[in-house]
């Protein structure tokens, strides 16, 4: 996936600029991308400024409801949606080109089960996504910012965990996965460390692909090159 849209550090002191885990690429829309966004964002998308986001009036109805953090150009999440109609699904992305992407993909097929907001994920977390009302939070292939040097700026540190802790129902799931052995092994510490968590596949273990995260094209190269992909499951127990 691309960069994801997150700071990693949601506790900076207010005099200092708070570290980022993306970076905006400057990029030109293609001409479905831009029909994405002209077509299809009225009726898909949301944003900061409509604060609280009350999901039952948003998708029409109750039903179990999964927040993707860093969705790329949507793919995944659009295969993820289609196979899943009775669920709802709200994507999260800073790069416009990939939310025109995956609005133009979803009104070709008539997908009507996701919305997205095109913005930095820890104010949307903060400002609009409610306290204990997601069922599962996913966050795939997440920038691993591999120099080390560049660590910090990885998402998946102790205080973004405990934020997105808070807006999980209890039982609710987080799952990660990550195609770096390193950053695996990162998430595996901040996840056995953070409170209220319990690893689904038992301690300091990886748990298998399951059957409803897509494998994607970029993956399955990987395999094939003898690449490693790990996925942490970890169920809210308080």
């Amino acid at each position: 996936m691309t960069d994801t849209d997150i700071a990693s550090n949601t506790e900076q002191p207010p005099h200092r600029r708070a570290v980022k885990s993306f970076v905006i690429r400057a990029g030109r829309m293609t001409a479905g991308q831009q029909k994405g966004l002209d077509d299809y964002w009225p009726s898909h998308g949301l944003t900061l400024e409509q604060g609280k986001l009350d999901i039952e009036k948003t998708f029409g109805r109750q039903s179990e409801t999964v927040l993707e953090i860093g969705f790329g150009m949507g793919l995944s999440l659009l295969s993820m949606a289609e196979a899943a109609p009775e669920k709802n699904f709200i994507g999260i992305e800073v790069h416009r080109p990939g939310v025109g992407s995956l609005l133009n993909e979803a009104g070709k097929a008539g997908v009507n089960n996701i919305r997205v907001y095109c913005h930095d994920a820890v104010e949307i977390l903060r400002e609009c996504i409610a306290d204990e009302s997601i069922d599962r939070i996913q966050i795939y292939f997440p920038d691993p910012w591999h120099k080390k040097r560049h660590n910090k700026r990885r998402l998946v540190q102790p205080a973004f965990v405990e934020a997105l802790r808070t807006k999980l129902k209890p039982g609710g799931i987080l799952h990660l996965a990550t195609d770096w052995e390193n950053y695996a092994e990162q998430m595996m510490d901040v996840m056995s460390a953070a409170e209220g968590w319990s690893n689904l596949a038992g301690d300091n273990q990886y748990s298998p692909r399951p059957d409803y995260r897509p494998l994607t094209k970029f993956e399955k190269r990987g395999q094939k090159l003898g690449h490693g992909v790990w996925d942490l499951m970890f169920e809210r127990t308080a």
